[in-house]
């Protein structure tokens, strides 16, 4: 089996994942089951779907999840900017999350296009 731990862009999105839980702590009480909600999902199907796709039998099936995190980041990027706007997320600390999304989004695209040559079959290209 493979281990995605040992992905670079796994560990990456771990750590953004990490970073959102900490983030999103303060924010307001009456957000627990909204936006806190949607923003800690949305971090953790990033690393969750990698991990998943990783154990995959084909790098076809690995690529399709690895699709499915990319949505799940641009999601993710989004609520970051919205929290932004609404001020639970401070400026800095919402422009640290936005670009550890711009990040591992590219790891994505990276480890995409290395799946890509090797396969034979064309990515879209997401970045």
């Amino acid at each position: 089996m493979k281990d995605y731990r040992r992905l670079d862009v796994w560990a990456k999105a771990h750590a953004l994942t990490l970073s959102v839980y900490r983030e999103t702590r303060s924010f307001p009480s009456d957000e627990r089951f909204g936006l806190t909600s949607q923003i800690r999902r949305a971090a953790v199907s990033v690393p969750s779907n990698i991990a998943e796709g990783r154990g995959r039998s084909s790098d076809a099936e690995f690529a399709r999840f690895l699709h499915i995190a990319a949505g799940s980041l641009n999601e993710l990027e989004y609520q970051c900017i919205l929290s932004k706007e609404l001020g639970y997320l401070a400026l800095e600390s919402a422009d640290r999350l936005i670009q550890e999304c711009a990040d591992v989004r590219r790891m994505l695209a990276g480890l995409l296009q290395s799946l890509s040559q090797s396969t034979g079959t064309s990515v879209t290209n997401f970045r």
